[in-house]
């Protein structure tokens, strides 16, 4: 299969076919039908939540062709002469449309005077003109161009409709996902539909038709739930020294340890809400394999003084200090000595 492949297929073609984000779909689609047309709309959110898709189909819904879409990417044409460009032709009437609309791919790219210039044509814009503006760092916007914009912020993804949608879609494809596979996409996807398609992609491309968790802890590079769940046990055991060995493990066979810290970290969460919520349990544990529901139900009912929020709380901030660490597993050993070490 083509690279990105599943992304374009199934990729949505109405607002209808938004998940995660029926708050916008609502919002867009009552503005549509009573004619309350912005003349600007900023999209924001982090990567492959949907943004320049919601803008094309949003283009497609205003009747908008190919002729009078225009999408420019704000990476690569971010001065001053593009804006000025933009400006000159904004001001002749469709081809063939009633709207000419134009998305703006990662506004916050553009340099201060291109915002200038583009203000400009926010404030007094031609009626037969929609703008679009996307971007995954909207503190980077200058506010001038925040408050002539309809504002739409779109959501991260839970990993329970992440992982509901990488299900959906292996199906489609008539793949079969073995126990805890769709729960590890989700994870590693990191909150975004296009990852979560990309990483599926990587994985049916070198396993088939069948698909197991280790299948896609193995392409992807993730750690083992094993080697995860070892490194748990010893933190609730407080083994430090045993903790310690298995970080080593995995820094050995080029585990990335922020990979690693995440599904640490989605693991202990699980843990700490079934211990002071049992009650929750079913939904918690919904997705994963039979072994990691059995594994995070044993630990969560152990009389561990380090099953607590502090250590949960401690490598939360490994996890922050990770992204400027020089040595990669220094945050998560430093924490290790915080919560068993005493120090």
């Amino acid at each position: 299969m083509e690279h990105n492949a599943l992304y374009r297929k199934y990729r949505p073609e109405s607002l209808a076919q938004l998940v995660g984000q029926e708050h916008i779909a609502s919002a867009i689609e009552g503005a549509l039908k009573n004619n309350k047309i912005a003349h600007a709309y900023l999209f924001s959110g982090s990567r492959g939540t949907g943004k320049t898709t919601t803008a094309r189909i949003m283009a497609r819904v205003l009747g908008t062709s190919a002729n009078d879409t225009y999408e420019i990417d704000a990476a690569s044409n971010n001065g001053v002469d593009d804006v000025r460009e933009l400006r000159e032709n904004v001001g002749t009437l469709p081809f063939d449309s009633k709207y000419k609309v134009y998305i703006i791919d990662e506004v916050h790219m553009l340099s201060k005077a291109a915002f200038n210039a583009l203000l400009k044509t926010l404030e007094e814009p031609p009626s037969h003109v929609v703008f679009i503006l996307a971007t995954t760092e909207v503190e980077k916007v200058p506010e001038t161009i925040v408050s002539r914009c309809q504002c739409f912020v779109f959501k991260k993804p839970s990993e329970a409709i992440l992982r509901t949608f990488i299900e959906r879609t292996a199906k489609s494809e008539k793949i079969t996902l073995g126990d805890g596979a769709s729960a590890l996409i989700a994870v590693l996807a990191e909150g975004g539909f296009r990852d979560a398609l990309g990483i599926l992609q990587k994985v049916i491309s070198a396993s088939g038709d069948k698909i197991s968790e280790d299948d896609v802890a193995k392409i992807t590079g993730a750690p083992s739930a094993t080697l995860v769940q070892d490194f748990i046990d010893a933190v609730a055991r407080g083994a430090l020294s045993e903790a310690l060995q298995v970080v080593t493990k995995a820094k050995e066979i080029n585990i990335s340890m922020k990979t690693f810290l995440e599904l640490v970290l989605y693991s202990l969460r699980r843990i700490l809400l079934i211990k002071v919520a049992p009650g929750i349990a079913k939904s918690e544990l919904e997705g994963l394999s039979k072994e990691e529901q059995d594994f995070i139900q044993k630990i969560a009912q152990m009389n561990s003084l380090h099953m607590t929020s502090k250590t949960l709380l401690a490598f939360l901030d490994a996890m922050s200090s990770q992204r400027y660490a020089v040595i990669d597993s220094l945050p998560i050993e430093l924490a290790l000595i915080k919560v068993l070490g005493g120090e």
